[in-house]
């Protein structure tokens, strides 16, 4: 239940689930494509076992979930909506910015807000009204203009709160690889996106990644996992809990605690152990722990690199002395300093994001935030002065790559300013 493990075992074992579904993933995608709305209801009564009049969820519904939800959860997703909002804010870019680099050349980046987006946000086992504010308050604070979601049905009424909350009024009755490819490819009632995001099983992860033709995605987000870095300073009891957390989510998440303690890691294991006696989700427990384990490192610059190797989703780190490990840290979704410092408040209130990538994509993309909505154009004012002063160095090598055009393009201009005509003023 709770052994030692190698690296190079542990995250095989988180990347190789993919490859399995890739088959059964291309056949939902492709009768989407060729069914649209009729295959969504098809697929919907196959996985869900819900039979549907209609995909899309109307303001009735969203204002009847109200009713459903307790007064004080709902406040509670008020307030953490509030707390979202304000650190995503903090990320808003400029939407342009221009320096004059050197007399007459002007330069800068004009940011706009993507025109249409798709958040997949779970369900099944649980609501997650957490996962639908994290992925649309976001978007709306960049000023996406259109944002769609789809959860399986029926959704959860804490879900419809929530992205009530959000401000999202396009949400559609479909989960899986479907609504994947429902959001990508489009159908007759959900219009194609430009970009879906949101955390989804292998077969959501799968068809996320098979569908970048179509829309980009934020990245591979599947089941959730953490990396706790520990030494003789951490409280077993409260390690246990940060890896018990993760692993009540689903059957496939991941837990590697990485310490310079062996001693620590066996009492780690012992609370886990008596933690989970008494869990509501035992049994996922159970299946997710075989997931897990515990590597010893010699000291903490070994734990780092470990770590930075693992490239985990959460990192939690509770040792002694935490900022030097923390500088060392290379590769991680979100991370979580220090013993009072649990991944529950990355989740829910804190205001960070927990839409992260997993299965070791950490090396190469951060967790979700408002730049993931934002694409961004480089500007350019050049006048004549401007031209002039690099007009030699374009034409030379316009001319060395054989684009005789490019080098007539300056050259016309440059010889306009020789011959004293003014056709452009102002420039």
């Amino acid at each position: 239940m709770w052994s030692a493990v190698d690296v190079e075992t542990w995250v095989s074992r988180r990347t190789s689930r993919l490859d399995a579904v890739h088959g059964p993933v291309q056949e939902i995608i492709e009768k989407v494509r060729s069914g649209g709305d009729a295959a969504l209801i098809e697929l919907s009564r196959k996985f869900d076992q819900v039979d549907l009049d209609t995909i899309a969820v109307d303001g009735d519904a969203r204002e009847a979930a109200y009713e459903q939800v307790d007064a004080r959860v709902t406040e509670c997703l008020v307030e953490a909506e509030v707390r979202i909002s304000r650190f995503h804010e903090l990320q808003l870019p400029r939407g342009l910015w221009l320096s004059e680099l050197e007399p007459g050349i002007t330069l800068g980046v004009k940011t706009t807000p993507l025109s249409r987006i798709g958040a997949y946000i779970p369900g099944g086992r649980a609501a997650y009204p957490s996962t639908a504010l994290m992925c649309t308050v976001p978007a709306r604070i960049a000023g996406v203009p259109e944002i769609c979601c789809c959860s399986p049905p029926p959704i959860q009424p804490l879900t419809l709160v929530a992205l009530d909350i959000a401000g999202v009024h396009e949400i559609y009755q479909c989960g899986g690889a479907q609504a994947i490819a429902a959001m990508a490819l489009g159908t007759e009632t959900i219009d194609p996106v430009d970009k879906i995001v949101g955390p989804g099983n292998v077969y959501v992860t799968a068809a996320k990644m098979m569908l970048r033709e179509y829309a980009e995605i934020d990245f591979p987000a599947g089941p959730s996992e953490i990396a706790v870095i520990a030494d003789e300073g951490a409280v077993p009891a409260y390690v246990a809990a940060d890896i018990l957390a993760q692993t009540e989510h689903d059957p496939h998440a991941a837990c590697l605690l990485i310490s310079t303690s062996a001693a620590l890691a066996g009492r780690v294991g012992a609370e886990i152990k008596k933690q989970a006696e008494h869990a509501p989700r035992k049994e996922i427990i159970a299946q997710a722990l075989k997931n897990s384990g515990y590597i010893v490192a010699g000291d903490l610059a070994e734990a780092v690199a470990i770590s930075n190797a693992v490239a985990p989703e959460h990192l939690s780190i509770q040792v002694i002395d935490p900022l030097p490990v923390l500088g060392g840290i290379r590769n991680a979704g979100a991370i979580f300093v220090g013993p009072y410092t649990p991944v529950a408040c990355g989740d829910y209130a804190s205001g960070t994001n927990h839409v992260l990538p997993t299965a070791g994509y950490a090396r190469q993309y951060s967790g979700l935030d408002v730049h993931h909505f934002c694409k961004t154009s480089s500007v350019q004012i050049l006048t004549r002065e401007g031209l002039d002063s690099i007009g030699d160095l374009i034409e030379t090598l316009a001319t060395a790559e054989g684009l005789a055009a490019h080098a007539e393009s300056v050259r016309v201009r440059r010889q306009e300013k020789k011959g004293g005509r003014k056709n452009n003023p102002g420039c």
